[in-house]
C-alpha cells in the first residue's frame, strides 16, 4: 500500500482489506444474494414484491430505533410492522391513496409510542420507512411500465453505488463531505452520476424509449438524489454517533446503508412520476416525455 507523506493514500493504489481485500468479498457475497431477490421481486410483481418491502420497511424502522437508541423498540416496532403490512394489503388492492394514509398514520403512532426524548427523531424514521415501502409500490403498480421504472431505478443506484466507490477510490482527491462522510470523494461523486448516467440512458434505450436527452437528465437527478440519500444517512449516524445501521449484510453494515441512496432516489422518481403521470400511470410519467 502507497502512502503519502501526509498518511493519505495515493491515487491510484487500494487497501489491503478494502477493494483488494476480503471487504470486497463480502461485498460481492451479499450482492449476490441482494440482488437476485430484489429483481425477482420486481419481475414478480404483486404480493412478492409488496412483502420484499414491506419487510425491508420494517427492518429499517427497526435500525433506525437502534441508531437514535430509543428505548422502548416493541411498541415502536409492532406498531410500524402493523402499517407496513396494512399498506401492503392496500397497494395490493389497488388502493395506493388508502396505503399512503395508513403509512402517514404508522408515521404518527409510532412517534408517540416512542420516548419522549426521541418523538421527533422516531417520527422521521416512521416517514423514512414508510417510503420505503411506498414509492417502489407506487411505481411498480403501473401495469404498463412499472417494471421498467423498477428496473431502470435498480441500475441508476447499483451503478452509482458501485462506480463511487471505484472511482473514488482510484483518483481520491478532494474530500465531497469530510465532516459527515470522510470517506467520499468528488470524484467518486462525480464518476459515479456520469456512469449512472451512461447505464439509465442505455438502459432507456434498449428498451425503445424516445426523448434520451430527457431520459439523461432523469437518471442523472435520480444518481445525485441517491448520493444525497448516502449522504443524509451519514449524517444521521454521525449525529447519534454509529458506524453502521447494523451489521446485517456482511460486507455492508446494514439495511439502511445499502438502501439510503435506493430510498431517496425511488422518492424523486415516485414524485416526478405522480407529478406527470398521476396515480393511474407513475411509471409512464417518469419514463415518457
Amino acid at each position: 500500500m502507497v502512502r503519502t507523506e501526509d498518511g493519505g493514500r495515493q491515487p491510484g493504489t487500494w487497501r489491503r482489506n478494502g477493494v483488494g481485500g476480503c471487504e470486497l468479498c463480502l461485498r460481492v457475497g451479499s450482492a449476490l444474494v441482494l440482488v437476485p431477490l430484489a429483481v425477482g421481486s420486481a419481475y414478480l410483481g404483486g404480493p412478492p414484491f409488496l412483502a420484499v418491502w414491506a419487510l425491508a420497511a420494517a427492518i429499517i424502522l427497526w435500525e433506525w430505533t437502534v441508531i437514535v437508541g430509543e428505548p422502548g423498540r416493541t411498541p415502536v416496532l409492532a406498531a410500524g410492522a402493523a402499517a407496513f403490512a396494512s399498506a401492503a394489503v392496500l397497494f395490493g388492492l389497488g388502493w395506493p391513496r388508502a396505503a399512503l394514509a395508513v403509512l402517514a398514520l404508522g408515521a404518527v403512532a409510532v412517534a408517540g409510542l416512542a420516548g419522549s426524548g426521541r418523538r421527533a427523531w422516531i417520527l422521521a424514521g416512521g416517514v423514512y420507512a414508510g417510503v420505503m415501502l411506498a414509492a417502489p409500490a407506487v411505481l411498480r403498480s403501473d401495469a404498463e411500465l412499472g417494471l421498467l421504472a423498477v428496473m431502470l431505478l435498480f441500475g441508476v443506484v447499483w451503478t452509482t453505488d458501485v462506480m463511487a466507490y471505484f472511482v473514488g477510490r482510484a483518483l481520491a482527491g478532494p474530500k465531497l463531505w469530510p465532516a459527515v462522510s470522510p470517506k467520499k470523494t468528488w470524484s467518486g461523486a462525480v464518476g459515479g452520476a456520469a456512469a449512472a448516467t451512461v447505464v439509465g440512458s442505455g438502459l432507456s434505450a434498449l428498451a425503445g424509449l424516445d426523448h434520451l436527452a430527457a431520459l439523461a437528465l432523469v437518471c442523472a437527478l435520480l444518481s445525485l438524489a441517491a448520493q444525497t440519500g448516502d449522504l443524509l444517512e451519514s449524517a444521521l449516524k454521525r449525529r447519534f454517533g454509529a458506524k453502521n445501521a447494523s451489521e446485517l449484510i456482511p460486507g455492508h453494515g446494514g439495511l439502511m446503508d445499502r438502501l439510503d441512496g435506493f430510498v431517496a432516489a425511488a422518492l424523486v422518481a415516485t414524485l416526478l412520476g405522480l407529478a406527470r403521470g398521476g396515480f393511474d400511470a407513475p411509471a409512464r410519467g417518469l419514463l415518457i416525455w
